[in-house]
């Protein structure tokens, strides 16, 4: 059966999954990526950042689908995305069938009133923070999906 999947990356490692079609999370992440399986739905949740001084809000930049088993590679692809765990290479992944970018990012705060895995909606940012990925319901996959321009 299909799951769905937010997985929650930064703009410099979604090119990287779009170039490479390949996810990767820390090992810490393991217990969640584990229950991955081929044929499993993607959306990219891009973190808020601050390029150049100007700030780009928090977005969905894309879909792809899950085209493998979890495997290991240590081969650095990715950025770390933190000063603090610069040794990081995230080396649980997934290959990845297809992986499409949204012609322009999807802004993720005028979705938080719709999606049912949100509780607090004051709060919405804990539903996310430190995580790698988290499980969505269909509905909310469709929700931010069809958001789409």
């Amino acid at each position: 059966m299909t799951k769905y999947w937010l997985c929650i990356t930064n703009r410099e490692n979604w090119k990287v999954v779009q170039r490479n079609k390949i996810w990767g999370v820390a090992e810490r992440h393991r217990n969640t990526i584990a229950k991955v399986e081929p044929g499993d739905q993607f959306l990219f949740y891009l973190i808020s950042e601050i390029s150049n001084q100007l700030r780009k809000e928090s977005s969905v930049g894309g879909v792809a689908e899950g085209a493998s088993a979890v495997f290991r590679d240590t081969k650095r692809i990715f950025e770390s995305g933190s000063v603090r765990k610069k040794t990081e290479i995230f080396p649980l992944r997934i290959n990845l069938s297809y992986v499409r970018s949204f012609k322009e990012e999807i802004p993720f705060k005028p979705l938080i009133p719709d999606l049912a895995f949100i509780r607090n909606k004051r709060k919405w940012s804990g539903h996310i923070q430190g995580k790698a990925m988290r499980m969505i319901s269909r509905d909310d996959f469709e929700t931010i999906l069809n958001a789409e321009q």
